[in-house]
């Protein structure tokens, strides 16, 4: 787990899986609590801190295009558009995330 911490890939990989995460409480319980419950708590609390991993997970991602020197056409859009997609960080953070995070260890230990 201490491994996400360490490269700013890992960091991204981290906050989409929050972001994942967040948006599956909300849809799955914060959503049914506040309209078959009428218990709105959970979406006001939760939902600026999905909001918050939403813009963190595109900051980072800009950043980390930047820094591995993605091409945008190539890597950067699918990333991106994988926070627009539900659950999409999921899938992109297991076939594209993953796979760099191992290319830039590679060359780490180089």
């Amino acid at each position: 787990m201490t491994h996400f911490f360490k490269t700013q890939i890992g960091r991204l990989r981290l906050v989409g899986f929050l972001e994942g995460i967040s948006l599956l409480v909300l849809i799955f319980v914060a959503v049914p609590l506040k309209y078959y419950f009428n218990n709105p708590m959970l979406v006001k609390n939760l939902g600026p801190v999905h909001g918050a991993l939403f813009l963190l997970f595109i900051f980072l991602t800009i950043s980390v295009g930047v820094e591995e020197k993605w091409e945008f056409k190539d890597t950067t859009w699918k990333v991106l558009l994988a926070c627009i997609v539900h659950f999409g960080t999921f899938y992109v953070d297991r076939h594209i995330l993953k796979n760099a995070e191992a290319n830039r260890t590679g060359r780490d230990e180089e």
